[in-house]
């Protein structure tokens, strides 16, 4: 191994991100290193942050090399832990602090009713293993209720009704020791204050319904105070109340002198909390009737899910800006130098509990791939699961599969998508509520 070559540890690495990283690195100066797989970073029913923090800090002090770069894609723990992870090797990183401003959702609240108070809703907190939940909220129904931290939209519910905030709270308190224990794990190395202290991951967030309009995804680093956008992905929902995400798609529809507005207040939040030498992804809502923009969060991270969008239309994945600003490089983006103008990926999703009878074997996978070229479909079921199985779900409905294609407009994108779900052959046995 040539000594110019950069050891960067990929921490939650799995296959399929890889192989887009390594096709980054065409002149062979990236020597990756996997620092626990996602398999073992999500864990079974719980996940297991505190031997994953102490073995990956005896992992990294035992490599006999340089450590040029600790990276991640995922969210919760990976995003939240990478500052603590980088910090005794003094690798460019946002600070812990500033990444819980984004990542707690709570306190993230607090600081943009600070920075940027005309773009939220109205919110509270509340305990849901106390026995007088419904006084401590004082935002009125409808509202979204969610733990402080979770993630893909798990626990998640509009509330509308007393009846609606009793299950909500019932499926919380049966569900939110996987996030939040772990979570308060990771809050112990944090210097919190105290109106954040007292609320820990075992709390939950109530907002203000803010879901009228059309979203979509801000994709950008900081690097030495500056902050810079590279591309916007609109989020397409689906379902009863709007609340699963059915596509993303890039590049987005909204008109650019609204996307120039998320932007400006996006650098004025990510300077107010200190935010720096890291990508971010940042959540906004337009409401084209009163022309008003709502921040709905914020993460600290590419989002793996428009890496391949960005590779179809702009010819590189994201992961690129995620490595540079690890290496403390300023991020040099390509901008629509792919094959294709538009890309998506969608989420195939079923809104009702059932039975997989029937999947693809890998062999109609192989067929598929060829039929349909460049396109990436990820299978999440097996035959004989129950959709209920799946882990980390959102609150209604279950993704059975995950799909990225490529095409020259939008009547193309759509039609292909169809064909593809009609080619797998998948088959369902719904069951009894």
């Amino acid at each position: 191994m040539g000594s110019s070559r950069k050891n960067i540890f990929v921490f939650g690495a799995d296959s399929f991100n890889l192989s887009l990283i390594r096709a980054l690195d065409k002149t062979g100066k990236y020597q990756l290193h996997s620092l626990f797989s996602y398999q073992e970073v999500k864990g079974g029913t719980e996940i297991p942050v505190e031997a994953l923090y102490r073995g990956a800090l005896r992992r990294l002090h035992a490599f006999p090399g340089d450590i040029d770069a600790i990276v991640g894609y995922w969210d919760f723990p990976v995003s939240t832990m990478l500052p603590l992870l980088r910090a005794p090797f003094g690798l460019p990183s946002p600070s812990f602090e500033s990444t819980l401003k984004c990542e707690h959702k709570y306190w993230s609240r607090l600081e943009q009713a600070r920075a940027v108070p005309d773009h939220i809703p109205d919110f509270c907190t509340v305990d849901p293993f106390s026995d007088d939940y419904r006084q401590q909220i004082s935002v009125p129904y409808p509202f979204w209720i969610k733990p402080v931290k979770a993630a893909a939209s798990s626990l998640g519910f509009r509330v509308c009704s007393d009846a609606d905030l009793d299950h909500a709270i019932k499926q919380t308190r049966r569900g939110i020791a996987r996030f939040s224990e772990p979570f308060n794990y990771l809050l112990q190395f944090a210097d919190l204050p105290d109106d954040v202290a007292a609320v820990d991951g075992n709390h939950c967030i109530v907002e203000g319904i803010i879901s009228q309009g059309r979203q979509c995804t801000l994709e950008g680093y900081v690097h030495g105070g500056e902050v810079t956008v590279y591309g916007s992905v609109d989020s397409i929902r689906e379902g009863q109340h709007r609340s699963s995400f059915s596509r993303y798609q890039y590049p987005s529809s909204i008109p650019h002198r609204v996307q120039a507005r998320m932007i400006s207040v996006t650098q004025r939040f990510l300077l107010h909390i200190g935010f720096d030498s890291g990508p971010f992804n940042i959540e906004y809502y337009w409401d084209s009737d009163s022309d008003r923009i709502w921040l709905l969060e914020i993460n600290t991270r590419i989002s793996k899910s428009h890496c391949p969008l960005f590779q179809k239309v702009d010819g590189e994945p994201n992961h690129k800006v995620m490595l540079q600003t690890a290496l403390g490089e300023k991020p040099q983006f390509p901008q629509r130098q792919g094959k294709y103008r538009i890309a998506a990926k969608f989420m195939w999703r079923v809104y009702r509990n059932a039975q997989v009878t029937k999947v693809p074997s890998e062999e109609q996978m192989r067929s598929l791939h060829r039929r349909f070229v460049d396109v990436d479909i990820q299978l999440n079921i097996k035959p004989g699961m129950k959709l209920s199985d799946l882990k980390d779900q959102d609150s209604y409905s279950y993704e059975m599969a995950i799909v990225y294609i490529g095409a020259d407009s939008q009547k193309e994108l759509l039609q292909k998508y169809r064909d593809i779900q009609a080619a797998t052959g998948i088959e369902l046995e719904y069951l009894s509520p």
